[in-house]
């Protein structure tokens, strides 16, 4: 019993040390322009049975069941924070590079790992586990970025879109790999399913979701979080069950969950947001924990072309094909094909050869390598992109301004959901509302400016108060009026 106890503390210890350190250095992976997922995988790494921590972990099926579990609630949160009206623009060709895009990288990556010297059923499986890009890494590396709305929104849905068809290539080229029998046009007709089937079974229960979580009533408040944790949990499962998409479902289920007036809805948001940060720092923890970097070197030759490669010739020429007939400029469409970055999802694509084809007998140590490689190639392909994203959109001439995040915020907590509309507008200075008085504006009867935020002060709105450049105006309204009042406060979108 004093064994369990003291393994206990001890592994409790070493969980939050890593955890601390992971949180306090992300603030300077984000000040240096470096993905902060770069920062938890060297954590866990140095933290491995080849750095000073000394850890040994090898257990493939753990990292690929907690790996899955992390994207579940990165994927629901980012849902959970999409707003609908803003899609519109870039839902069809996010469509198309989601799911023809994704064939497409994984045939010419293929090409490019048979060409330095991989075999055929290698090479078919290397391509089809880098072929989509991380939500995690995407969603961390695009936040603040002035980059313009319809490009950053297709980088963005193209990321929380794309798993489904990378997992069933990747689970169709490693039963090629086990048995020699190519899949044929029975694996267009799976990718249909799946995605139907998750689309389906994610707005279905994503919709009842919404329909109880405006009616239930809860013991505590504290509990509304834990109702949309399970309904994400619940949305994986029936479609995995139903033989769909489960991600697909997930994310689905997020955003139209997220479109609805919910009780508590800007805690549940903030919930899911830090929920979404612990799982992906431990996602990456646990995939550093498992590379062995003495490894490393021995992969690093062929693992730099392919990267470069996969870079420079498959994402860009596949990404390019997809969006000219959505009358994107070239400039939009370097960006989107540069700004891919892979991250978690290709490592826990990687584990799904060595756990299968591992238990068939296939040599170990042979699919490590290759695991190996996939690490590798993840890692100096989300490094080289991750640290050009705060100039990119500069010197590609795609910035678009963003408002400054405000000192204090105002947050009306309901049991009920709440129907009326709640705005944070900035004033810029091209603001309708500048220099103009609360009265000058002559808003709406049924719309109220409740707290303006000027630098760090908190100003009480009144008919006087005249608007200056950099203030933030919150105000409600009903949500019908809403695009009304945002023109005639800060202009239009």
């Amino acid at each position: 019993m004093d064994d369990v106890i003291t393994l206990t503390g001890d592994a409790l210890a070493v969980a939050g040390l890593l955890l601390l350190a992971s949180t306090l250095l992300s603030r300077v992976g984000h000040r240096l322009g470096v993905p902060v997922s770069l920062f938890f995988l060297a954590i866990g790494m140095l933290a491995g049975s080849d750095g000073p921590g000394g850890i040994w972990f090898d257990r493939f099926d753990v990292s690929y069941i907690c790996g899955t579990s992390a994207l579940v609630l990165i994927l629901f949160a980012g849902g959970l924070n999409t707003q609908v009206l803003h899609l519109r623009h870039a839902l069809a060709p996010a469509g198309v590079l989601a799911t023809v895009g994704v064939v497409g990288i994984a045939a010419v990556s293929a090409v490019g790992a048979h060409a330095v010297g991989l075999a055929w059923t290698e090479a078919l499986l290397f391509g089809a586990i880098v072929s989509c890009t991380d939500a995690a890494a995407v969603f961390a590396v695009l936040d603040g970025v002035p980059l313009r709305r319809r490009v950053a929104l297709t980088i963005e849905l193209e990321s929380g879109l794309n798993d489904p068809v990378a997992v069933i290539l990747t689970v169709a080229a490693t039963a090629y790999a086990a048995s020699g029998v190519a899949p044929g046009w029975g694996l267009a007709a799976e990718i249909a399913q799946q995605l139907a089937v998750g689309a389906a079974v994610g707005v279905g229960l994503g919709a009842a979701a919404r329909w109880m979580l405006a009616r239930v009533r809860l013991s505590t408040a504290a509990l509304f979080p834990v109702l949309t944790v399970a309904v994400a949990m619940i949305c994986f499962g029936v479609a995995s069950v139903c033989r769909g998409s489960g991600f697909l479902a997930v994310y689905l289920a997020g955003i139209v969950i997220g479109q609805g007036a919910l009780p508590y809805k800007l805690t549940l948001q903030r919930f899911h947001d830090s929920l979404a940060w612990l799982a992906q720092i431990a996602m990456f923890l646990l995939l550093g924990l498992l590379v062995f970097p003495a490894a490393l070197p021995a992969v690093a030759g062929r693992g730099l072309l392919l990267a470069l490669f996969l870079a420079l010739v498959a994402r860009p020429l596949v990404v390019t094909v997809c969006l000219l007939p959505f009358g994107f400029a070239w400039r939009e469409i370097a960006c989107i094909a540069w700004l891919g970055l892979r991250g978690a999802v290709p490592i826990i694509l990687a584990t799904i050869p060595v756990l299968t084809l591992g238990n068939a007998g296939a040599p170990v140590r042979e699919l490590v390598n290759a695991f190996d490689l996939v690490f590798f190639v993840v890692v100096v392909g989300s490094f080289i992109p991750g640290m050009t994203v705060r100039y990119l959109p500069r010197l590609l001439r795609l910035e678009e301004p963003l408002a400054p995040t405000p000192v204090a915020a105002v947050d009306i907590s309901s049991e009920r959901p709440i129907r009326e509309a709640q705005l944070n507008l900035f004033i810029g200075p091209a603001a309708p509302a500048l220099g103009r008085t609360l009265l000058e504006l002559a808003l709406p009867d049924d719309a109220a400016v409740m707290l303006i935020v000027r630098g760090d002060r908190l100003i009480a709105p009144r008919g006087a108060t005249r608007f200056e450049l950099g203030d933030h105006a919150f105000v409600i309204c009903p949500p019908q009026r809403a695009a009304e009042v945002t023109r005639a406060v800060a202009g239009p979108e």
